[in-house]
Parts: structure tokens; C-alpha cells; sequence
């Protein structure tokens, strides 16, 4: 009787054979010829009717010193006049002592479309003695906009469209000295290339030859690889082998793109071109034999634009909202919202 109750014990310890999981059967092959029209491919037209309706906003940051030419630049790339210093601007206005952020905002329709454009402008940067430390309230622009955004993600009773202010791209302007890049270039990029898209642009390049416009270029490339600073597009990014292609080509060729700014028209072999007159003849901001203002237009607006702002959403923005949310314990920033709703239900 014992060695039954022990068999009996034993029994119940040893585990019934695990049952082998139902293999699911494969899916039928299907025909890639459809018996008829469904109307997948109305997708495309749908997402389009209703891009045109909402419109959708880009926001653009210009940094770099005074007298670069900066606010020439945005007005030339938008083909009209959105820059601060087209809003109201005194020419007799001083150089602040300080790095200051001004935002303005315009909206912009083509073929229907509209988009809220934002140019944000840091007046101040690098024109001071001692320029230490000033991409810092930069910086703390860029992080405040995904702190905003965060605030109205978290909310209970959240807006069906969240008014997008996060920088989705940075035109960092760099002297076209000819010689290297100032400590004070590098040090922004170093610390600003990991909240935000920076796009290097060389300024004024026709103050340069050709020569030493692709030596400068060379030179900038050179100096940002070995200081480790990642600049739009970002090599990690790239979603396929069609966009390391091209993005590599942007990288090792355009990149830095050497530009010349102009919302001034003149007349070349019977066209009303934007240009540079010299006493040398008319630099075409839109030649590519003259600068590569074309290639940044293209770049920006024509085929980056809608990644610029995924990247923004997707990496950045991300990076930024993780970090909040492990800072906090993984509870979202308490909003004067929520703080009064739970204040209430106490």
C-alpha cells in the first residue's frame, strides 16, 4: 500500500506531455490578376483631398552669424518674403547681447495646398566677444516645443490636431572663410545634432572660386566626420537601399551646400531671373554653374520635406518623450490639466 501511494504521488508530479500547437494552415495563394476593379489605389487620392483641406505646417530654424545673409536665404528658398527681417524689421535695429529666438509665422498656398510656414530666427548667435555656451538657449527652444507637444499628447481630452511648433529642420549657416570650421560651428552641431535635423549651408559662396568652394566643401565634410557630428540625412536613418543611394549622394557630394541668397529679379537673355548683380555680370541664384541654391530648394522642400518631419516625429521627438517619461518614473508630465483633475478627484 505504500509503494501505491508513492506511485500515486508520483504520478501526480510528472507533467502530462505538453500538446504540440496547431500548426495553422498556409493561406491559398492569391492570384495577383484581381477578377475585377476593387479600388485600392483611391488611398492615394483620399490621403490627398484631405492634406488639402487640413494644409499642414513645416518649421524651419536659421542659425549662424549676422550678415550671412540668412534672412535673404529663407525669403529666396519660399519665393517670398517670411523672414523676420521682412516682418517689420528696423535696419538701425542693434545686435542683441544675447541669443534671442523670434518666430514668425505665414501661411503659403501653391496649387491649393497650404502650409503654415514658421521661420524661426536666433539673432544674437556668435556675434558676441565671448560666445561661449550660446546654442544653449537654442537648444532649449528645440526641447521646450517637445515638451509642449508632449504636454498636449498626455492630455485626458486631447485636441483632434495637435498644433505642431518642433523644429523639423535646422539651417546651420557656416562663414565662407575658406579655411576650417570655428570652434564655435562645431560645438553647436556637436550638441544640437542629436535634438534636431541640422542641414550645413555654406554662405556668400560666391565670394569663393570654384576651387576653393570644392576644397571648402571637402574640408567641412572632412572635419564633421572626424568630430563625430551627424547632419541631415543621418546614415543610421536610412530605410532602405534605394535611400542609402541617394542620401549617400547628398552626403558625399552636396553636402555642405554652397549658396547664394537673392530676392532681387534681373533680366538675362530676356528672362527675369533672381540674382547678385557685380560688376562682373549677374550671379543666377538658381544657375547650378553659378551656385547650389538650387539643389538645397530641391533638397528641403521637393523631395525631403515630409521626412524632415518624420525624423523630427520619429527619432528626435521619441528620443526626447522616452527620456521625459524615465525621468518621471513612466508617468507622463503632470499639465496644469491634469493636475487639476487629479487634485479633483482626490
Amino acid at each position: 500500500p505504500v509503494d501505491s501511494k508513492n506511485e500515486a504521488a508520483m504520478s501526480e508530479l510528472v507533467p502530462e506531455p505538453r500538446q504540440k500547437p496547431v500548426v495553422p494552415m498556409k493561406p491559398m495563394g492569391i492570384n495577383a490578376n484581381l477578377l475585377g476593379y476593387i479600388g485600392i489605389d483611391t488611398i492615394i487620392e483620399q490621403m490627398r483631398k484631405k492634406t488639402m483641406k487640413t494644409g499642414f505646417d513645416f518649421n524651419i530654424m536659421v542659425v549662424g552669424q549676422s550678415g550671412l545673409g540668412k534672412s535673404t536665404l529663407v525669403n529666396t528658398l519660399f519665393k517670398s518674403q517670411v523672414s523676420r527681417k521682412s516682418s517689420g524689421w528696423n535696419r538701425e535695429e542693434k545686435i542683441p547681447k544675447t541669443v534671442e529666438i523670434k518666430a514668425i509665422g505665414h501661411v503659403i498656398e501653391e496649387g491649393g495646398v497650404k502650409m503654415k510656414l514658421t521661420v524661426i530666427d536666433t539673432p544674437g548667435f556668435g556675434d558676441q566677444i565671448n560666445n561661449e555656451n550660446c546654442w544653449e538657449p537654442i537648444e532649449k527652444y528645440i526641447n521646450e516645443q517637445y515638451e509642449k507637444f508632449l504636454k498636449e499628447e498626455v492630455n485626458i481630452a486631447r485636441k483632434k490636431r495637435i498644433p505642431d511648433t518642433r523644429v523639423h529642420c535646422c539651417l546651420y549657416f557656416i562663414s565662407p572663410t575658406g579655411h576650417s570650421l570655428r570652434p564655435l560651428d562645431l560645438e553647436f552641431m556637436k550638441h544640437l545634432s542629436k535634438v534636431v535635423n541640422i542641414i550645413p549651408v555654406i554662405a556668400k559662396a560666391d565670394t569663393m572660386t570654384l576651387e576653393e568652394k570644392t576644397e571648402f566643401k571637402q574640408r567641412v565634410r572632412k572635419e564633421l566626420e572626424v568630430n563625430g557630428i551627424e547632419f541631415y540625412p543621418q546614415k543610421e536613418f536610412d530605410e532602405d537601399l534605394e535611400d542609402k543611394t541617394e542620401n549617400d549622394k547628398i552626403r558625399q557630394e552636396s553636402m555642405p551646400f554652397a549658396v547664394v541668397g537673392s530676392d532681387k529679379e534681373y533680366q538675362v537673355n530676356g528672362k527675369r531671373v533672381l540674382g547678385r548683380k557685380t560688376p562682373w555680370g549677374i550671379i543666377e541664384v538658381e544657375n547650378l554653374t553659378h551656385c547650389e541654391f538650387a539643389l538645397l530648394r530641391d533638397f528641403v522642400i521637393r523631395t525631403h520635406l515630409q521626412d524632415l518631419k518624420e525624423v523630427t516625429h520619429n527619432i528626435h521627438y521619441e528620443t526626447y518623450r522616452a527620456k521625459r517619461l524615465n525621468d518621471n518614473g513612466g508617468l507622463p508630465p503632470m499639465t496644469v490639466e491634469t493636475e487639476e483633475n487629479h487634485e479633483s478627484n482626490l
